[in-house]
């Protein structure tokens, strides 16, 4: 019956404690996507400048996981639309820059870390899974820019133009690197907990 009552106790004391780990995760993770906004190469021939960010976007989603990844994300964009200074430096900044002709990326954000955090999550925590994560999550990522340049454009292929071929070989390397992370955190992760 005592032991029964100080296990009680004792869970009663870690509750808030879990809670406080995964909300620093969540604003650790916003702030990680800020600073890679501002590693930031303006590209003269598109309104869409290439950035670090995409790279931590999957990269929150692979490591956080779906649920926890999506809020990050959701906790980003709130930031950004406050006003403060998240977004990458090139833009007009707030509600301007989520509106803007690099807003469809901005925008779609917390689904692409859920799509990268949710494959990554069932399955072996592999190179593989995670590159297929992050594969998944960047084409969400490209539909969701391009469609909304389309929106501002009104021609698929000027959006196509000013928003995916200029990227594709930068995406992949960032693709690939997250990957890399993931798995290799996956499996550093699994020998520390055996």
């Amino acid at each position: 019956m005592a032991n029964s009552a100080l296990q009680t106790v004792s869970r009663s004391h870690e509750q808030p404690l879990y809670f406080l780990r995964q909300a620093a995760l969540v604003v650790g993770a916003s702030l990680f996507i800020a600073v890679c906004a501002h590693i930031t190469i303006p590209l003269p021939f598109t309104p869409v400048p290439l950035t670090a960010q995409n790279f931590a976007v999957v990269l929150v989603g692979l490591l956080l996981g779906s649920r926890r990844g999506f809020a990050a994300l959701a906790l980003y964009l709130a930031e950004g639309a406050a006003g403060l200074p998240v977004f990458n430096p090139l833009g007009h900044g707030g509600i301007a820059q989520l509106l803007g002709p690099s807003g469809g990326y901005l925008m779609i954000y917390p689904l692409v870390a859920f799509i990268a955090g949710f494959v990554f999550e069932h399955g072996k925590r592999s190179f593989a899974r995670a590159f297929t994560g992050a594969l998944l999550a960047e084409v969400v990522l490209f539909m969701g820019g391009v469609g909304w340049l389309y929106i501002w454009t009104h021609s698929l292929a000027q959006a196509a133009y000013l928003g995916l071929y200029w990227f594709l070989a930068a995406e992949v390397l960032k693709i690939m690197l997250a990957a890399g992370i993931a798995a290799r955190w996956g499996r550093s992760a699994k020998r520390t907990a055996a």
